[in-house]
Parts: C-alpha cells; sequence; structure tokens
C-alpha cells in the first residue's frame, strides 16, 4: 500500500508545480506591452551613431521596437517613392520630407527638423592642413572626399562651401564621390582621399587618431536641417508619433547635441 500512495505523493506536486509554472507564465505575459509595435525607420547614414543611441531608449520607455535602415537621403527617398514599408524618414535635409508631403507620401503637418548638421573638412593626417582654405585652393593637393551631391546633403553642402570660396573649378579634378556620407568617411579613414568633409557627429563618434579637422562656418553653406516625417503607408502610425514624440523630448536632444548636432528649441515645418 505505500507504494501507491508514493506515486500518488509525487504526482500531487507535479500538478501543483504545473499550475505554479503556468500562472507565473501567464503573469509574466500579462506584464508585457500589449500593444508593442516594431516599426520600420529609413534613416540617413550620418545619423547612424546617434540612431543606435536613441533606438534602446526608446523601445525601453515604450515597449515599441524600431529597426532602422541606414543609407543616402536621396536612396532612401527613391526607396519610399518605390513603396519600401517604411513607417517613418529622418532625412538629412528638409527637401525630401518636404517632396514627401507634397506627393501625399508623407503625413501633412508632421514633418520637423529633428537636428540641424554640422560640415567638417577633415584628415586622418594631423599635419594634412594648417590653413584649410589653402589645402582647398592647393590644385596639386591629395584626393578630397565628398558625398554625392545628388544624394548626400552634407555634399552638396560641400559643394556650397566650393562655390562660396570659389573654388568650385580648382577642386573638381581631385574629388572622390561615396553614395553616402557613411561612404565618404569611410574614404578618410581608410586612407583612400587624405581629406574629406564629413559630418561633425561622425568625427565625434570616430575612436581612431583625432587629425585635422576644421568645422566649417554655417555661412558657406545652406543649413543642414534634417527633418522627419511620418509616412502615409505606415502600418503602425500610433508607434510611430511616439517615436516622433520622444525625438523632440529633451532626453533625446541632449543625445542628439552631444553627438554634435544643434537643434531648434520647437519643432517647425
Amino acid at each position: 500500500m505505500a507504494k501507491p500512495v508514493t506515486v500518488l505523493f509525487h504526482r500531487d506536486r507535479i500538478r501543483r508545480y504545473a499550475r505554479t509554472s503556468l500562472i507565473g507564465l501567464m503573469l509574466a505575459t500579462f506584464s508585457l506591452p500589449t500593444t508593442a509595435d516594431r516599426l520600420t525607420a529609413a534613416v540617413a547614414a550620418n545619423f547612424t551613431g546617434t540612431m543606435q543611441k536613441l533606438i534602446p531608449l526608446f523601445e525601453q520607455r515604450t515597449g515599441h521596437q524600431i529597426r532602422a535602415s541606414y543609407g543616402s537621403t536621396g536612396k532612401l527617398y527613391a526607396q519610399i517613392r518605390q513603396g519600401a514599408p517604411f513607417d517613418i524618414f529622418l532625412a538629412a535635409d528638409r527637401e525630401r520630407p518636404v517632396l514627401l508631403e507634397r506627393e501625399q507620401l508623407g503625413v501633412a503637418g508632421s514633418r520637423f527638423t529633428y537636428a540641424r548638421g554640422r560640415l567638417v573638412l577633415w584628415s586622418r593626417s594631423k599635419d594634412a592642413f594648417n590653413d584649410p582654405e589653402a589645402y582647398l585652393t592647393a590644385s596639386n593637393a591629395p584626393r578630397l572626399a565628398i558625398g554625392n551631391p545628388r544624394t548626400a546633403p552634407y555634399g552638396m553642402a560641400a559643394m556650397e562651401v566650393f562655390t562660396a570660396l570659389g573654388l568650385q573649378d580648382t577642386v573638381r579634378q581631385r574629388l572622390v564621390r561615396g553614395d553616402s556620407i557613411a561612404q565618404t568617411f569611410q574614404f578618410v579613414a581608410t586612407g583612400n582621399a587624405e581629406a574629406g568633409f564629413v559630418a561633425l557627429a561622425q568625427l565625434r563618434a570616430w575612436e581612431g587618431e583625432s587629425g585635422a579637422s576644421w568645422v566649417v562656418p554655417a555661412s558657406l553653406h545652406q543649413p543642414i536641417d534634417q527633418q522627419a516625417i511620418l509616412l502615409n503607408r505606415s502600418k503602425h502610425p500610433e508607434a510611430a508619433k511616439a517615436w516622433l514624440e520622444f525625438l523632440v523630448s529633451k532626453e533625446a536632444r541632449a543625445i542628439i547635441e552631444k553627438d554634435g548636432y544643434d537643434t531648434v528649441d520647437t519643432p517647425e515645418p
């Protein structure tokens, strides 16, 4: 008789354990966000490092997740026009978000400037230049990297600098164009170009030697206003709005400014 009692005792323990585990699993499940969504964001390449800092904070705060695709603003804009399923677009200019709004691909009234970029002439070699304008003027100087002006707003800003200094013809033969500002930075970082025009944020994120750098006066080019916009094709508009609101929070702006961008006091169309 003792043997069956022992078996029943073990079975009873197993049942109680199973019920306890099931209740624990249910409580854990109910504690998770029930309305969490996964957003897809098209993000300008220069904002990569900052975006990677912002995403974990947003996900922790809201429970939503973000998958970011990085590239040149022009190419991301083309992908959006071709039907790419992005929820939000963080461009490196205001031109493409404006176009998306006019083309009814972006939600009217959702567009604002989330960061204002700064352009830097940079070389890994600390002896590359002491006088940046003289360096640019020199006809026998090594290759100079810029982003493709057609797709990369920072490349367009670099061309405006050449025009402002009267150097558009002088530097033409020296230019090496990257598809994005990220590729442009790599040209300089790997030595394929001695110097190049990059984003200040990229240089601040650089872990190598600082080399020589010149923060270009803002008066030499149009403001690099980087605008964000909610896309009409978004499958998760409420979560996307939450991201855009987070982007102008004090916490997010502190990170954006620390990374080398200026911010504006209020979102402006």
